[in-house]
């Protein structure tokens, strides 16, 4: 099996230039600004129009531009210095993983996930469970993990969204060229592309299998949306997190048993399985059956399976959790659980919730059963997530039960503004030249304190306008294009002004998040975003689900009070939320803001991003900023239970504190005090919520014991019968 970058295609790239094809073929360059600069430099206004895709931008720039880079000496001298870069990074045995486990170790790892944001480029996310296992392969890759990953070529995405003047989302889907992006068929010796059938299943159903090169980590994509395919079947992988319960499960069983056939077929073969959420426990299903099929006993082969499964559970919100009803499960799993040789009842036990018997099968409650080692992802929500799934373990107290945690991290490379980098090679480098391989060390972190104030208030005011010329400019696009009416120019950001105290929020637009707490008193509030000497000002974005009505009426609520004359313009909302524009928030704005009901935040990363850059958290205390929180790094505050009152926090806070705090200033206008916040937001948030240290929380925690289970005796199980909670004996029919 193999995959080939069609060079064809890119004849008109001169030979001295011609490594820009291979790097756009592997998202290293997308956490490397020396090389996302390459692209930039050889044509800006195509950069800008393919939304910084590289493969798309080489394909439609015409060869008088890449000819004059391919001239031009110091175009010539960067691209040397990337290139070899790139090509030391790819090398084997330079990582850090190399260099601290012995190549014995029977490692490699499998990380199933249904969403991997890794681009925007590559929409196959929704949120933030996606861009979390898009930084954790990443984070993988950095690092020289032996990984690979498993998900779905969705043909249109998530959704785009359309914001109608009234201020309902309109959901608007866009197909993806395939061949324009940084992704590539798999490809068989007789140069087709690999098509797999998904196990036992009646009728049956094909995937076509696509790579994309996440460094050092292969990540396969699954594509049902090809003609072996009847069309019922072709529509599976069309569309991210559908609202049909049938479609949805036809989902998450391609993806676990036919993600587990393809990394077979394509001999990837790995020693044991990471689950990020339950979308793909069903592959548990398949390395099951085929241990059944190579002589195991079903005690023996569940045991195996157990032990080399690490399962990420990712909400406490129950609604959350995937539960099929038992007549859908029989249409598409009776066969399957005969080949396993259980009786229906046993089988259906599996994911039997103990709490809500009956129910169906649930599919976190099934990847616990079947997985040996389990983890929260926050101190917080690993006591949260012991109290909920304790019926599971019914001998065991609440907090024995074997749900440990590992704090989410997000990847910095991908995170930190290129400015903000460059402040780092000026003042860290000369201490640390490594930094940028252990920015997980607390220790590089004091240099930010010897940035001069000055210096680190000119680059962020730089990425505040930034973030609003942005906004401005993705407007007057809607509205040269005829997509837009008048109402909802100034909604969008367009009087937003770079000098006022700026807040952001933006995430996903679920009930439990609170986007519209701030608007529970709205007198007060238009008196603060109105005060002549210290205005504030809020920028929304963010989706709802398409099928989630009430999301959708509180974003609708929050447009039209962006509509509001009485605020002055001062409350906006940016459509059409993606990567891209989470870039620009987490960059540009003053204040991160977080209003979840606790303890329904299971972690939240959005606020890592924007603390690393200097942005300062206001939050609940729920999620990450339980730990995060040190008081000198942003404000908390606990939530009373009561919307009304936890909205008054809010105000006080920006009030007395917030406001007063960015406002003052000294002779030269930079708010010192203020300043020093934002370092010790970076100094404080960077090292520690980072997806560096996370993996390497993995690794020394889990993965290496994981995956000795698929080769070590039975002593090795020997003391761990309480961890994983008891399973169905089989009876046979």
């Amino acid at each position: 099996m193999k995959t080939e970058i069609p060079y064809d295609r890119f004849a008109h790239v001169p030979e001295r230039i011609f490594g820009l094809v291979d790097l756009a073929y592997n998202l290293w360059w997308s956490w490397h600004s020396s090389a996302s600069v390459l692209f930039k430099m050889v044509n800006r206004a195509e950069w800008k129009m393919s939304r910084h895709n590289p493969v798309r931008m080489l394909l439609d720039t015409p060869p008088r531009f890449l000819e004059r880079a391919a001239a031009t000496p110091e175009y010539i001298r960067r691209y040397d210095i990337t290139m070899h870069r790139f090509r030391d990074y790819m090398a084997p045995g330079t990582s850090w993983f190399a260099q601290h486990y012995p190549a014995r170790e029977p490692l490699t790892i499998a990380y199933f996930s249904s969403e991997f944001g890794l681009h925007q480029s590559l929409p196959f996310y929704a949120g933030g469970l996606g861009v979390l296992a898009g930084d954790h392969i990443k984070a993988s890759s950095d690092l020289g993990v032996p990984t690979v990953a498993a998900g779905f070529m969705y043909a249109e995405g998530y959704l785009h969204q359309h914001i109608e003047a009234n201020g309902w989302q309109r959901n608007v889907a866009e197909v993806l060229d395939r061949d324009a992006a940084p992704v590539l068929r798999v490809l068989d010796d007789d140069g087709k592309q690999v098509v797999v059938q998904v196990p036992l299943v009646d009728p049956p159903i094909y995937v076509a299998v696509w790579k994309v090169q996440v460094g050092r980590v292969p990540l396969y994509l699954l594509d049902t949306h090809i003609d072996k395919n009847p069309p019922e079947n072709r529509s599976i992988s069309s569309r991210l997190y559908t609202s049909d319960l049938e479609q949805r499960l036809r989902q998450e069983l391609v993806l676990g048993l036919g993600g587990r056939k393809v990394l077979h077929t394509l001999g990837a073969e790995y020693s044991a399985m990471h689950l990020n959420e339950g979308h793909s426990a069903f592959a548990l299903l398949e390395r099951l059956r085929e241990r059944l099929e190579a002589g195991m006993s079903f005690e023996e082969a569940r045991e195996q399976v157990r032990g080399t499964s690490l399962f990420t559970t990712h909400t406490p919100v129950a609604a959350a959790h995937d539960v099929f009803p038992e007549d859908l499960m029989a249409k598409y799993f009776r066969g399957y659980s005969k080949s396993l040789g259980l009786s229906w009842n046993d089988f259906m036990a599996l994911g039997e919730d103990p709490c809500r018997p009956g129910a169906g099968f649930n599919m976190t409650a099934f990847a616990l059963r079947m997985s040996r080692f389990h983890n929260a992802v926050s101190r917080r929500h690993g006591q949260v997530a012991r109290e909920m799934w304790q019926p599971l373990w019914p001998d065991l107290p609440v907090d024995e039960v074997p749900i440990d945690y590992i704090t989410n991290g997000v990847h910095l490379p991908t995170w930190l503004n290129h400015r903000i980098e460059s402040l780092f090679d000026q003042y860290v480098d000369p201490v640390y030249p490594d930094w940028r391989e252990n920015y997980d060390n607390p220790i590089i972190w004091e240099v930010v304190d010897e940035i001069p104030d000055d210096d680190l208030w000119r680059e962020h005011q730089w990425l505040k306008m930034k973030l609003f010329a942005r906004i401005r400019e993705r407007k007057r696009l809607k509205w040269a294009g005829h997509r837009d009416e008048p109402a909802n120019l100034t909604a969008e950001g367009l009087m937003l002004d770079t000098a006022a105290l700026t807040i952001g929020f933006a995430r996903r637009f679920a009930e439990y998040k609170r986007a519209d707490l701030i608007f529970m008193d709205p007198e007060r509030l238009e008196r603060i975003v109105n005060n002549r000497w210290r205005p504030v000002q809020f920028i929304f974005a963010g989706k709802a689900h398409p099928a989630d009505e009430q999301g959708k009426r509180i974003l609708q609520k929050i447009y039209q009070y962006s509509q509001d004359p009485r605020f002055g313009g001062r409350i906006a909302f940016v459509e059409d939320y993606d990567e891209q524009v989470a870039h620009y928030l987490v960059h540009g704005v003053d204040v991160w803001l977080n209003t979840p009901i606790p303890p329904m935040e299971a972690c939240g990363t959005s606020g890592m991003k924007a603390g690393m850059n200097g942005v300062l958290n206001l939050s609940v205390l729920d999620g990450w900023w339980v730990e995060g929180y040190n008081g000198w790094n942003g404000w908390a505050f606990e939530s009373r239970g009561d919307y009304r009152e936890d909205a008054a926090t809010i105000y006080d806070l920006i009030e007395n504190e917030i406001a007063p705090l960015y406002y003052s200033r000294t002779m030269d206008d930079v708010p010192h005090r203020w300043v020093q916040m934002m370092k010790e937001s970076m100094k404080s948030i960077a090292p520690q919520y980072c997806a560096l240290r996370m993996l390497k929380e993995y690794v020394t925690r889990y993965y290496p014991t994981v995956c000795r289970f698929a080769v070590g005796p039975r002593e090795q199980m020997a003391g761990l019968e309480g961890v994983c909670p008891p399973g169905p004996a089989p009876e046979k029919e």
